[in-house]
């Protein structure tokens, strides 16, 4: 399990991680997600000790992270970097014997990870010879392939097109499927609510939202309304309780509402006209959820 107990940071007078706690246990994928210069990247450092915290601690299995502990961890920095001169297969033995593996336990492997990665390129090519993409996947690679207790994960699918982050969705999995313990961050929502089962978001350096991604979207209330029926946007709009919506069809609409009750009182108002073809009732997604919090810590 990892674990992050009351943990802060100053760099001069900016706060950059104020008092974060947080657990995510094996087999959990946990997102975290902020704005640029949330804390999100300083957090990943601090847990694996590259950086001092002010207060508080990081533990994975009781342990500080540091010495042989490193050999268990799979850590992709948001800076990406690779040997630019060497072959993929020193590249990817370099590293996994960094991580305490043998080249020779490691070598028969590489081929293998290639394929689910499906790089365009050969062992022995340069890393200067592949495309950027491709440089994304072989330091994938060598974040995985000596399949790591704990991955920590700051921006993994940037720079990568949907299909190719659908492939390192599926390592992802795999991973957390063999009891790994992983979080990461993203700017994507999409991917967040795809992949994780609990989320912490950071906000200037402070958590400001924690806990399971379900339980986070089922605390905002069933705020947006799907609904097909023989009315108008104007007819729905003129609704008590209606914030806002739109048309995304011919007699569809997506409503906001001012909570969760006000769709009980517009299904009844409905059905007294005529039929509903469709009435779907949900918690604001993530993207949106996003958006609120950092318009309501601005405000």
């Amino acid at each position: 399990m990892l674990e992050l107990v009351h943990m802060s940071k100053c760099f001069g007078q900016v706060q950059a991680l104020d008092d974060l706690s947080l657990r995510v246990h094996p087999g959990e994928i946990m997102g975290m997600i902020g704005q640029n210069g949330a804390g999100k990247s300083t957090t990943f450092r601090l847990m694996l000790n590259f950086l001092r915290p002010d207060t508080g601690y990081a533990l994975f299995d009781g342990q500080a992270i540091k010495g042989k502990l490193y050999n268990r961890v799979g850590y992709l920095p948001e800076e990406r970097g690779l040997y630019q001169k060497i072959t993929v297969e020193e590249q990817i033995l370099y590293f996994a014997e960094l991580r305490g593996c043998k080249r020779s336990s490691i070598a028969p492997q590489i081929g293998q990870w290639m394929d689910k990665f499906e790089v365009k390129g050969k062992k022995t090519s340069k890393i200067k010879e592949l495309s950027k993409g491709n440089q994304q996947k072989v330091q994938l690679i060598t974040t995985l392939i000596h399949q790591p207790d704990l991955i920590i994960l700051d921006e993994p699918f940037s720079g990568l097109d949907p299909v190719n982050a659908g492939l390192f969705k599926e390592a992802i999995f795999e991973a957390k499927d063999r009891g790994a313990t992983i979080i990461f961050s993203s700017h994507n929502m999409d991917n967040v609510a795809q992949l994780c089962d609990s989320l912490t978001m950071l906000k200037d350096g402070r958590q400001v939202l924690q806990g399971n991604l379900e339980r986070v979207r089922q605390s905002f209330g069933r705020t947006r309304l799907k609904v097909e029926a023989s009315v108008t946007l104007e007819h729905l709009l003129a609704k008590d309780g209606v914030v806002s919506g739109r048309a995304i069809g011919a007699s569809r609409f997506e409503l906001v509402l001012a909570n969760e009750e006000v769709g009980r009182d517009l299904f009844d108002a409905l059905t007294a006209h005529g039929y509903i073809y469709e009435f779907s009732q949900q918690p604001p997604t993530l993207e949106e959820i996003f958006k609120e919090m950092v318009v309501e810590a601005h405000a």
